[in-house]
């Protein structure tokens, strides 16, 4: 075991007593505190998600924000059925406010609910198939990558905002019914809601972790350095490029329905450039270079958010643009780069310490030998 894993491994002990003891206790168990930090954990999971294409592989996606959203709306659509079900053939309120006839083909499916979550999967992996594939096998590279990104995200808003008879358009979908989920009503307000949040960040900590510390991991890890070599070395390296890509398109669109749950709305703010490069923000803060620190980056930036927002309400922005300079600046590597290095001098410290404290002992020890040598000479 490496001191970088164990650092990580300490991180992720204490990661997990915070958000799972430490903060119910703190919020006194509130409804209210407790959904709004649940909304923080969904939106840290999907800086854990860019943290695992950017720092695993070194594929900055400006465009996260995209299957983010797809994810939202995917679960919206769901439960939008549920709240429409006594409406003329089911349809939603949107829909017949913009001479929609009949329910469209493409929201029949999402009735079901294992479609749904299946769907809250697989669409967003498909769509980073479908991109990935054509950048990296063109051998598209650093900030061209996140120029596509980008622009693929301007381009899947503009389309849900003018689709608005399909998608609600700049409104969204809003008025949703609660999710059932085996027999148990969501309560977006309740300490178990919070704890379902809380389980589904860690089981994608997990399931992260596992493909970084792989042999996968470790490809990627050598693609970020140098993709040449490792392509030299026979592998191909646009496939795991594209690999990397749909499982952080996976857990984004993971993060996107649970902010459904959350919020009980889906918006096209969510595929915004805004919110997209808010993602980058929060997991350069946190530090790309582990999984649990991108997650607590952006918790942490979305909570000064929270708080800044309320007592400056014009210029709170200045204040994170602030932060992210002095981010870029001072800790190029975020927070986990800050304590890390300060973990590693405070070892080092200890480490010479000890080493000079034999040097003294056996010193005197010395000293204390000579003239008994010379007493029996």
């Amino acid at each position: 075991m490496n001191n970088r894993f164990r650092f990580d491994c300490i991180g992720y002990g204490l990661f997990l007593g915070l958000i799972l003891l430490v903060v119910p206790w703190a919020l006194d168990f509130d409804g209210f505190e407790l959904n709004t930090f649940a909304r923080y954990l969904t939106l840290g999971m999907v800086a854990m998600a860019l943290a695992l294409s950017w720092g695993g592989a070194g594929i900055l996606n400006l465009g996260q924000a995209a299957t983010f959203g797809l994810g939202a709306y995917i679960m919206a659509m769901h439960l939008k059925l549920k709240a429409s079900a006594h409406m003329p053939d089911g349809m939603p309120d949107f829909m017949g406010w913009t001479n929609v006839e009949s329910l469209p083909w493409f929201w029949e499916p999402f009735h079901s609910l294992p479609v749904t979550i299946l769907a809250g999967f697989l669409v967003p992996v498909l769509l980073a198939a479908v991109i990935g594939i054509f950048m990296f096998r063109g051998r598209i590279t650093g900030v061209f990558v996140a120029i596509i990104t980008l622009a693929f995200l301007v381009a899947i808003q503009l389309v849900f905002i003018e689709e608005q008879r399909y998608t609600g358009g700049f409104n969204g979908i809003t008025g949703l019914a609660p999710l059932e989920l085996f027999g148990w009503s969501v309560d977006n307000y309740s300490l178990s809601f919070y704890y379902f949040v809380s389980g589904c960040l860690i089981a994608a900590l997990v399931l992260a972790l596992g493909l970084v510390r792989s042999k996968v991991g470790l490809v990627l890890r050598a693609i970020k350095e140098d993709p040449a070599r490792v392509r030299f070395f026979g592998y191909d390296v646009a496939r795991y490029e594209t690999l990397a890509f749909c499982a952080s398109a996976a857990i984004a669109g993971w993060a996107g329905m649970l902010y459904v749950l959350v919020l009980q709305f889906a918006s096209p703010t969510y595929m915004g450039v805004p919110f997209s490069l808010a993602i980058v923000i929060w997991c350069a803060v946190g530090g790309r270079e582990s999984l649990v620190a991108a997650a607590l980056g952006g918790i942490i930036v979305n909570m000064l958010e929270g708080r800044l927002s309320d007592l400056f309400v014009d210029g709170w922005t200045l204040f994170l643009g602030a932060l992210f300079i002095l981010v870029v600046l001072v800790m190029p590597r975020g927070l986990y780069g800050l304590f890390q290095n300060l973990l590693e001098r405070v070892t080092e410290f200890y480490r010479q310490a000890r080493a000079e404290r034999r040097e003294t002992l056996a010193s005197a020890q010395s000293i204390v030998s000579e003239p008994t040598d010379k007493g029996g000479r």
